[in-house]
């Protein structure tokens, strides 16, 4: 991907960013503004986004964001009652994991995707442990548009740490992550813009 300069550099570290567990990395300008914005855009538009429905307590109630999943054939992945076949990878996707794939040495075989509409569009409290991931898995999470505030929980103690995720900036989860914390991306209570989170992993194929 391309260098942030260094206007963009400095703007990213004037918003602090917390010091966070171990096995979580952050780089808030993984990819510049431009790119950033010209990747939002192509998503948008090009995406087959849907509009997913999860079982909660026998009742079927639609998702607060649209969602896709793309990756490898085979690579099927199911959450809440919801089963995801993959969509063919597009240019973009495919450009991206392997950018990814060269970041974090990790192997990416599909993509879950989130487009969250508005401030009222949300993540609830949840951890990535499905049983098509194997017991520490990588995953890489790329945010673009607005910025979004995304909350860890840690599942013992209960301390929480909050992070903005900025436009075109990375997200790594590994090793004890998924085991120890949650995460979750609340409403919000201002107007906000559209933003599109994509996550990359490797889910067992068969």
């Amino acid at each position: 991907m391309l260098e942030p300069n260094q206007e963009e550099m400095f703007a990213a570290e004037t918003r602090v960013a917390p010091e966070l567990p171990s096995d979580f990395e952050y780089e808030p300008c993984f990819l510049d503004a431009a790119e950033s914005k010209a990747i939002f855009s192509g998503l948008r538009s090009t995406v087959a986004w849907k509009q997913d429905h999860a079982s909660f307590f026998g009742r079927r109630v639609a998702l607060p964001r649209l969602t896709a999943w793309y990756g490898d054939p085979g690579s099927s992945y199911q959450y809440s009652g919801i089963v995801n076949d993959p969509l063919p990878w597009t240019e973009t996707l495919q450009r991206l994991r392997i950018a990814l794939q060269k970041r974090t040495g990790a192997r990416y075989n599909s993509v879950l995707l989130n487009l969250y509409r508005d401030g009222s569009d949300r993540m609830g409290w949840h951890r990535d442990s499905e049983r098509e991931l194997d017991s520490a898995p990588t995953i890489a999470s790329l945010s673009l548009g607005e910025v979004r505030r995304f909350r860890l929980r840690h599942r013992r103690t209960r301390e929480s740490i909050d992070l903005e995720l900025l436009s075109g900036s990375l997200l790594v989860m590994k090793g004890r992550s998924q085991r120890d914390w949650e995460h979750c991306v609340p409403k919000a209570k201002q107007a906000l813009g559209e933003r599109i989170n994509a996550t990359f992993r490797w889910v067992g194929v068969g």
